[in-house]
């Protein structure tokens, strides 16, 4: 039986008190973390359990052409004002001071970041920023066909692309509208243009988490060169899209995918840096590999290295809390050079400085932040 974890509950704190925090070394810049942990890079930020921040997810719009049943509701979405999204010089901006404490990967998401118009020149700014490493993104894949292309020859290196079952019908009601032939276009096409391509599939007991299904998933990656993932289905928006008997645990998923393919899985070692939240095996004896997001049962939150920032400029330290730090109005705030670089590192030191040391989700669908995944990007 597979029991919830409760994680250690950490106050809110309030702007103001964390950008204090910050300024004491609650979130350490080109200093050594916490006392008797290794020391760090200079330029590097660091939160108050010495996790380094490497990683920003930037959701490019909350605007998404499918409604997968897992990401959000089918009414009730609150799209907010055009203008109220970060413009590409913003972006841009913001990246560059990112990449000044430490940032090296940048993904982007949504909504659908496909959707955001003339999105591959973002691409070509961003890929320009002095220190960013990588720059790859997650896609339903819908319009990947057309963008394939461009995108890599903008400085795209990677894609993960939601795909959660083979069946075009069963396809067609989990997104509520997508289109299971042109998902597969748009990822071999990412493929020809020389993108790495992870298949990143939800997966939701008694819909695609039969031992076949699963399998089938694999092998479609596996003859592609794609790398395949699982993930388990998480409570956001305030729970009311979980439902605790769709949850299927890491350990079922392995056991599932070992039994239909005949071979043993086994655990591959950690590289020592964290890049994501997937955790890879591999399929013994064929070498063949697949990742698992295992939020709900194998917590992976002592590793995390990442911070999201919305279209909308709320940077969030974690997925699973509603925290957020706006730095749109600093964007906006009419300073400029110096000093608004500076007002954005403070305010992004104290983000890190309020980012908790773990998530309170439970399996029957408590403990999960109110927003959206559509707004958020995963």
């Amino acid at each position: 039986m597979h029991r919830p974890v409760k994680l250690p509950i950490f106050p809110k704190h309030s702007p103001a008190a964390t950008t204090a925090a910050a300024a004491t070394g609650a979130a350490s810049v080109g200093e050594e973390a916490a006392a008797g942990s290794r020391a760090v890079p200079a330029g590097s930020i660091v939160d108050r359990f010495a996790r380094r921040v490497e990683y920003l997810r930037i959701s490019l719009t909350d605007r998404c052409n499918y409604r997968c049943t897992y990401c959000m509701p089918e009414e009730g979405v609150e799209l907010r004002p055009r203008q109220d999204m970060l413009s590409f010089e913003e972006l841009e901006q913001l990246v560059r001071v990112f990449a000044g404490l430490g940032v090296r990967r940048i993904r982007l998401t949504g909504g659908e970041p496909t959707v955001r118009r003339n999105m591959v020149e973002l691409v070509a700014r961003l890929a320009a920023v002095p220190g960013i490493e990588e720059l790859v993104m997650t896609t339903n894949g819908h319009l990947l066909a057309e963008l394939a292309g461009r995108l890599r020859e903008a400085g795209m290196g990677e894609v993960n692309v939601s795909l959660d079952t083979l069946d075009p019908d069963r396809f067609h009601a989990i997104t509520r509208r997508g289109d299971l032939s042109r998902v597969v276009a748009g990822i071999d096409a990412a493929l020809a243009a020389g993108m790495a391509v992870k298949l990143n599939a939800v997966v939701l007991g008694g819909f695609n988490d039969g031992a076949d299904d699963l399998a089938a998933l694999c092998r479609f990656g596996w003859e592609r060169g794609a790398t395949p993932r699982f993930i388990e289905h998480m409570p956001m928006s305030g729970g009311q899209i979980y439902q605790a008997g769709q949850h299927v645990p890491a350990a079922a998923i392995r056991a599932r995918v070992a039994g239909a393919l005949g071979e043993t899985i086994s655990a591959e070692p950690s590289s020592g840096r964290p890049v994501g939240p997937a955790r890879y095996f591999r399929v013994e004896p064929s070498g063949r590999r697949f990742g698992i997001i295992s939020a709900m049962s194998e917590h992976f939150c002592g590793t995390c290295n990442r911070l999201r920032l919305t279209a909308t400029g709320e940077l969030h330290a974690c997925l699973a809390w509603d925290d957020a730090f706006n730095l749109r109005e600093v964007l906006r705030s009419g300073r400029t050079g110096d000093e608004l670089d500076r007002d954005l590192r403070a305010r992004i030191a104290a983000a890190v400085a309020d980012k908790r040391e773990g998530h309170e989700f439970q399996l029957g669908g408590e403990g999960g932040p109110t927003k959206h995944m559509v707004a958020i990007g995963g």
